[in-house]
């Protein structure tokens, strides 16, 4: 088949209403010949009411959907959830299948992955310079000495008094290190 041939599935970028990407994503799959790819992040928030987990697109406010742009164009647009294709004038774009395909490998690859929801944790290891960001230590900074897996507690080093303290602290309780995305 010739990649320009109409007819042909290719992936489109399809925007979506606020905070409805998965009933979109839900009401697209209902539709036949229609290939949906919702990727979602999926982390743990400290909030007034405590840790909960929260889970949130990972492109707000647009999913990915493959299908023949000739055929269904009209259908996919007016599926509930849906405001439209992506466009630029009158011309929408295409999404290559090598970023979509990339894409999946990542987030199915992930050891934190369950279909297209990836679950993130904090990403903390020994060493690592930190400040405290709530409670009684609030402000001051720190190195990591050791980190509590199952617990979500952290052990680090503060100075205070003249000397130097190992303090147990929430994890949820201080100001992670950036890092670099490894590639």
């Amino acid at each position: 088949m010739n990649p320009s041939d109409p007819d042909m599935p290719e992936w489109f970028c399809v925007k979506t209403q606020t905070k409805r990407e998965h009933i979109a994503a839900g009401h697209l799959r209902e539709l036949e010949n229609v290939e949906v790819f919702c990727p979602r992040l999926r982390y743990r928030k400290a909030t007034r009411r405590g840790k909960i987990w929260w889970i949130e697109p990972l492109f707000p406010g647009y999913v990915l959907a493959k299908f023949s742009l000739a055929n269904l164009e009209r259908a996919v647009t007016f599926c509930h959830g849906v405001r439209g294709l992506v466009k630029f004038g009158s011309e929408i774009p295409r999404v290559p299948n090598r970023f979509v395909e990339s894409l999946r490998e990542q987030i199915l690859g992930s050891e934190n992955a369950d279909g297209e929801i990836l679950t993130a944790g904090p990403v903390i290891t020994p060493g690592d310079q930190v400040e405290v960001a709530s409670g009684p230590f609030q402000g001051m900074q720190g190195t990591v000495i050791a980190v509590a897996t199952g617990t979500e507690r952290v052990k680090i080093l503060l100075e205070f008094l003249g000397s130097t303290q190992a303090v147990d602290l929430d994890i949820f309780s201080i100001l992670l290190p950036r890092k670099p995305i490894p590639e």
